[in-house]
């Protein structure tokens, strides 16, 4: 079985589970199309059953796996999840989103504030 994505006017709509056969003569009166995506694609690498970069990278399907609200990039041939916030910039070669200033790596949990575009540590309801 592949997932596939149905994408109208550059954004999915929705992501349904069908056998590749499925789509041989059949016809979808509704508006936009259907573009295979791979659940086990993230940030334009492959990964295998054991969460670990796929020793065949050509498995590798349009740069992340698709879900409800992703613009579909028909350039890249790209799936780009919504912008979290707007400071952040696109990642063209993983189509994934990066913050202008990366999150510390000491273990602790952060939050972005998109107001002083810092990470901080959560609220202590938030933890």
């Amino acid at each position: 079985m592949s997932h596939y994505a149905k994408v109208v006017s550059g954004t999915v709509t929705k992501v349904i589970v069908a056998e590749e056969d499925f789509f041989k003569g059949f016809t979808d009166d509704s508006p936009g199309e259907w573009i295979k995506t791979s659940y086990n694609t993230k940030g334009g690498i492959h990964y295998d059953q054991a969460k670990k970069p796929s020793k065949d990278q050509s498995k590798a399907l349009r740069k992340n796996f698709a879900g409800k609200g992703f613009t579909y990039d028909q350039e890249l041939d790209a799936f780009i999840p919504p912008k979290p916030f707007d400071s952040w910039k696109l990642n063209e070669t993983s189509c994934l989103w990066e913050p202008p200033v990366s999150m510390p790596t000491d273990g602790k949990p952060y939050n972005w504030n998109e107001s002083t575009k810092k990470w901080e540590p959560p609220a202590e309801g938030d933890k």
